[in-house]
């Protein structure tokens, strides 16, 4: 049975492992957010920050922080190996859910930390679950 639970080490939280992979890390973006990371060995961690200048209300902020934080521990799994930490946009603030997951979805592909989508009409070779649909969970086996 796969676990969705979000510990405390699948999390970035000290700041010079932020500097670290801020400073050493490979960057993508987009619009929304924008993804910094550093491959390695350990398995997937997130970090995320979210300023008063995305969202003045702390309910905005935390929306868009809980949002991304459960999109990331079902993906988690599928993730290669690193540290990731997602800076959101002001525009991320205007975004719905499934707009922010697919955003998510969009970096972590242009990092190569998630696989590519399944073409229509193939037959997935190792994943039966295929992406992580927005707003669904992968099912359980």
């Amino acid at each position: 049975m796969v676990s969705f639970r979000f510990p405390r080490t699948a999390r970035v939280r000290e700041k010079s492992d932020f500097d670290r992979i801020f400073e050493h890390g490979r960057r993508v973006a987009l619009p929304v957010l924008a993804l910094h990371f550093q491959l390695g060995q350990a398995p997937a961690r997130l970090g995320l920050a979210v300023s008063r200048k995305v969202d003045p209300h702390a309910v905005g902020r935390n929306r868009i922080k809980r949002i991304l934080r459960d999109h990331f521990r079902h993906c988690r799994d599928r993730l290669a190996p690193g540290d990731y930490v997602l800076v959101a946009r002001p525009e991320a603030a205007r975004r719905t859910p499934a707009q922010l997951r697919d955003a998510f979805d969009q970096l972590l592909r242009r990092a190569g930390a998630l696989p590519l989508p399944t073409p229509a009409g193939t037959m997935p070779a190792d994943r039966p679950d295929g992406d992580c649909p927005p707003g669904a969970s992968p099912p359980s086996h």
